[in-house]
């Protein structure tokens, strides 16, 4: 009995189930060059999720990439009949001028890869001419354009420098361009410091100011120095030609204390040239209202257009560093419509808004201390409300500086990044804001960019060889052919 269920059992292992037997591939892989066993199939599951992560960021990148490209593309359009308008050869063309600054906690190649990617595609596409005012450091484009303003203001005959390209262009009878030009503000930081010193070049003085006098010396220091001792012990030592002190030859002094320091390396260090500092403001802001309206300030100044710069740095900032990267075609659209304006000369007055207050920059920040923000509301005075535009334009950018930039130190000099925006009623008055009319947006709404201007070098390149390949096999036309007579 047992013998025979053993042989059953045995009997059904060793019966296998049947399988049905895998067909031959298909011999299409084998004429293609993939081998007679080849068999496709699907990846594997760690595969499938890398290639859906990688594959969607890709062409999330791709689409913005050419979304932005388009938008640029549309403003171009905008304005680039300006490029085909002819000019009058006794006037100098119309020139832009673009304010720069490097940003808090970083350096000036940001601002200029910015300008460079959003702004400088619709400048080229106007044919206008553009200068560039440049800082390195908080308070540069202060100093700069205040002294800009200044020589401007300066009659020819005080000048110091004569400027020699202006000589002959004034001999030669060509003058300035005779319209508004217009500035292009790049970020909310350079924007502060651009209305400064537009206030300080028109309303300071032309001469810089007297400084203060500096403290007085000590009396200890005076009395110790004019004291009778010190003469009379040098001339005995030069009588007795014993200087007192300490030689090389004197076993029972260590060497060291008798080596000299090294003079010549200082007066190395000494020599060398200095960075020049940046002239301390020729006006403070309490000062304003008391400052006289000079006779030379126009009725109007050149229409502004302060450019958004996100700017944000750290590490836990990476994932909205990462959705602004996705999304640069909305910030090519706005600088687009900003830059466009300014380069049409639309512009309008700046506008105040009663009822809507915005907080006041850094005076009282969370890094400051409670003595440094009394110290510094008691210097700039009472807490200036930011209700204008020119106070409230870019405001949200302030939120994201970096917080070694809020930091105050005692006793340094103005801080125009963390200082409110104070306005005088003269100067904001004259001041317009670039703005795109009801015609303009029309017309750019009408605008359609075609798929070929901003399609990638992969799908400019099959649609180049489609079209060739169908140039290629298309009936070419046949052309008559005149036989001249034999007469």
């Amino acid at each position: 009995m047992t013998d025979s269920t053993a042989g059953t059992d045995a009997t059904a292992s060793n019966t296998k189930p049947d399988v049905k037997p895998r067909g031959k591939p298909n011999p299409m892989w084998k004429y293609m060059g993939f081998g007679e066993n080849f068999r496709p199939k699907l990846p594997s599951r760690n595969w499938l999720i890398f290639l859906s992560i990688t594959g969607s960021f890709t062409a999330a990148v791709i689409y913005d990439k050419r979304e932005k490209r388009r938008v640029q593309r549309k403003w171009c359009k905008l304005v680039e009949h300006i490029a085909k308008e002819p000019l009058d050869p006794r006037y100098m063309p119309r020139k832009l001028t673009v304010f720069l600054e490097g940003p808090p906690a970083d350096g000036l190649r940001s601002a200029q890869d910015h300008f460079k990617e959003y702004v400088k595609p619709i400048l080229v596409a106007s044919g206008l001419d553009w200068e560039f005012i440049q800082g390195r450091k908080e308070g540069d484009i202060r100093a700069e354009l205040a002294e800009k303003i200044r020589k401007q203001r300066t009659p020819i005959e005080q000048q110091e420098e004569v400027d020699t390209i202006m000589d002959v262009r004034r001999k030669s009878g060509i003058q300035e361009f005779q319209g508004p030009a217009g500035d292009i503000v790049i970020g909310r930081h350079t924007w502060k410091e651009y209305v400064r010193g537009l206030h300080e070049g028109w309303l300071g003085p032309i001469s810089e100011p007297p400084k203060p006098a500096e403290e007085s010396v000590p009396e200890e220091a005076n009395l110790q120095d004019s004291s009778p001792e010190a003469p009379s012990v040098s001339t005995l030592d030069s009588l007795t030609g014993d200087s007192g002190s300490p030689t090389s030859d004197d076993p029972s002094k260590p060497s060291s204390e008798a080596e000299p320091p090294k003079e010549s390396e200082k007066k190395v260090e000494d020599d060398k040239p200095k960075k020049p500092s940046q002239p301390a403001p020729f006006i403070s802001t309490l000062a304003y209202p008391s400052a006289p309206t000079p006779h030379e300030l126009p009725t109007e100044f050149s229409p502004s257009a302060p450019i958004s710069f996100p700017h944000i740095l750290g590490f836990l900032n990476t994932p909205r560093r990462l959705y602004r990267f996705l999304n640069r075609r909305e910030l090519a659209d706005q600088i687009g419509r900003e830059t466009a304006a300014i380069i049409l000369c639309s512009y309008r007055p700046y506008q105040s808004a009663p009822g809507v207050e915005m907080p006041s920059s850094f005076t009282a920040d969370e890094n400051t201390s409670p003595t440094m923000s009394e110290s510094s509301e008691s210097e700039s005075g009472p807490t200036v409300p930011q209700t204008a535009e020119q106070q409230s334009a870019l405001f949200e950018e302030e939120k994201e500086w970096h917080k070694s930039a809020r930091v105050r130190v005692e006793g340094e000099p103005e801080r125009t990044w963390l200082e409110p925006i104070v306005l005088d009623p003269r100067i904001a008055s004259r001041m317009r804001r670039s703005e795109l009319g009801l015609e303009d947006e029309e017309r750019a709404r009408k605008i359609v960019v075609p798929e070929v201007e901003v399609e990638g070098w992969i799908k400019g390149g099959i649609r180049s060889l489609g079209k060739s390949a169908l140039g290629y096999f298309a009936p070419k036309e046949k052309r008559p052919v005149y036989v001249e007579d034999e007469e």
